[in-house]
Formats: structure tokens, sequence, C-alpha cells
């Protein structure tokens, strides 16, 4: 599903967040990754860690993307009362929100907030979507999930498209 998924990006993660597979599409936002943050990857604390203030591709919206995640994952710590889920919630919850973040001047829906990711080649707009197992048969495919990234306009796609051509062309 993930491969099949390409040139865009997707990641499969546990009930805590933990990365457990990526397509290679992913490295679009890992590329100025803290090291430290790639050694335990969790998709709360790649996406909410602020970054360096000098890397050339950083989150435009951190502030909005923040907010919908840390209420996301608040319900999830209501829901279950889940020690580990609380522990992730109050470390990310104090992450400083980068000076580069603005709102996204197009209102969020109930559905989807858009993910704008400002890069060299020029700013990328993608939504995504959460795919779980409903009636699996194994107890680990119960506690996996599948969030898939997808553009949201012809400049992403094609970019993506690009991108992904010329990596998979420079490492086969």
């Amino acid at each position: 599903m993930l491969t099949a998924h390409e040139p865009y990006p997707a990641v499969a993660v546990d009930r805590y967040w933990n990365v457990v597979a990526t397509n290679r599409a992913m490295g679009l936002f890992s590329n100025e990754v803290d090291e430290q943050l790639m050694e335990r990857p969790n998709v709360y604390r790649l996406t909410l860690h602020p970054g360096p203030p000098d890397a050339d591709t950083h989150m435009i919206n951190h502030g909005q993307v923040r907010e919908l995640l840390l209420e996301r994952l608040l319900r999830q710590v209501r829901a279950t009362g889940d020690p580990i889920l609380r522990a992730l919630y109050d470390e990310v919850s104090q992450y400083p929100v980068p000076s580069h973040t603005e709102p996204d001047p197009s209102a969020p829906t109930p559905f989807a907030v858009p993910l704008r990711i400002a890069t060299p080649l020029g700013e990328l707009r993608m939504f995504s979507t959460m795919v779980t197992f409903g009636a699996p048969s194994d107890v680990t495919l119960a506690e996996l999930a599948i969030e898939l990234f997808y553009s949201m306009d012809e400049f992403t796609a094609d970019t993506l498209r690009t991108l992904f051509t010329a990596d998979a062309a420079a490492h086969p």
C-alpha cells in the first residue's frame, strides 16, 4: 500500500504514533530532521519539533497543524487513559512554535488542515487521510494505521512526481 501510493508520501504507524514503515516519498519530510528524532521516529515528534530555523524545507503553517495534531492526540489520551500517549502529549505540547509559521489563508475544513511545506522548489500543499484495518485477523494489524498524503494542487502533484522520479533514478 505504501509503495503503491508513490510518488505521494505515506507512513505506517503503531498506536503510539511510532513510525513502522514509510514509502520513499516520505523522504521529503525527513531531509533536515534532527538525527536524534530519527533514532526513534514518531509522527508527533517529527511533525511538531520546530527543527532548525535556517532549514530549506519547513512547514509554513506549523501553528495550525500543531493545533490540530495536539487536539487529536489529547482526544486519544482522554479516550484511552494511556500513560504512554499522555507522556507523548506532555512532551510535544511543550515544543515551541517556529517563528516562520503562518496561518493558512484558506479556512481549514472539519476534514482537513492543509499541510504547507516550503521547499527550494516552491510551496507544496497536501492533505492526509488515515487508513486503519477494520477487521484484522492479526492483533498487530489492529494497532497499525497508515497515513496517506495527497496533493492539493497541480504544482504539488507535478513537483512530487518530479522529485520521486529523480530520486528513483539516483537510487535505483
